[in-house]
């Protein structure tokens, strides 16, 4: 049959499912920071060789999300602040861009945005950390697929991973986390295609996001 629709679909290699499965078990805590893994262990949970799981474990060291010591000990890296301190400029700051090259939202794109921050006001009032920070990702990624950046979306999927386990770590026990109206008020800013506002709501988003979870009286 010769077609030029019907394409053969693409699947996630071996490799790739072993690093995403690490790396969203350390993101969400289940493998702890400082925990010591072993690629033999490892690879006998993922039902693997030890390749893809070294290689896996190296692209998350790259990424600084595991480390070696002395002594041959690989380990999750632990969870340093004051990495995340600095890693929330950056995020707000490519968060602000996104919203500037989405503009302008189209009318089903807005209504994504207010039903994810709906699922986020219930999840908060649930106080549901997980199913919290799965509806703020949706709302965010909204924006950045709608920016139709790679370069964003690269250069963020290497630093949110060191604040991601910090709001695992932190969501659950903060006290005035206001999203939700945030949100509304980035809503608010697409609707009037204010580019400027809107972008500067987004960054402010993350900045008060990142005072909530680290003690930005602290010196760097």
């Amino acid at each position: 049959m010769d077609t030029n629709l019907i394409k053969q679909i693409e699947r996630p290699t071996l490799r790739e499912q072993v690093y995403q499965g690490l790396k969203k078990a350390i993101i969400m805590l289940e493998l702890k920071p400082g925990q010591r893994v072993n690629d033999n262990e490892l690879a006998a949970l993922f039902g693997v060789s030890r390749t893809p799981v070294r290689e896996a474990l190296k692209r998350l060291e790259d990424e600084g999300l595991i480390e070696s010591v002395p002594g041959s000990l690989t380990r999750v890296t632990p969870l340093l602040e004051k990495e995340a301190k600095h890693a929330f400029p950056v995020v707000a700051a490519l968060h602000g861009l996104a919203a500037r090259l989405a503009m302008p939202f189209e009318l089903e794109v807005i209504r994504s945005l207010e039903h994810w921050n709906e699922k986020l006001g219930v999840a908060l009032e649930q106080q549901d950390v997980i199913k919290a920070i799965e509806a703020d990702d949706g709302f965010h990624d909204v924006i950045l697929e709608a920016a139709g950046n790679r370069e964003i979306y690269l250069a963020l999927e290497r630093v949110v991973p060191k604040i991601r386990r910090l709001e695992f770590a932190r969501f659950g026990s903060l006290e005035g986390v206001e999203s939700v109206e945030q949100h509304r008020r980035i809503i608010e800013a697409i609707r009037d295609n204010n580019s400027q506002l809107s972008s500067s709501l987004m960054e402010e988003n993350w900045i008060n996001l990142g005072k909530l979870l680290t003690d930005y009286s602290k010196d760097d």
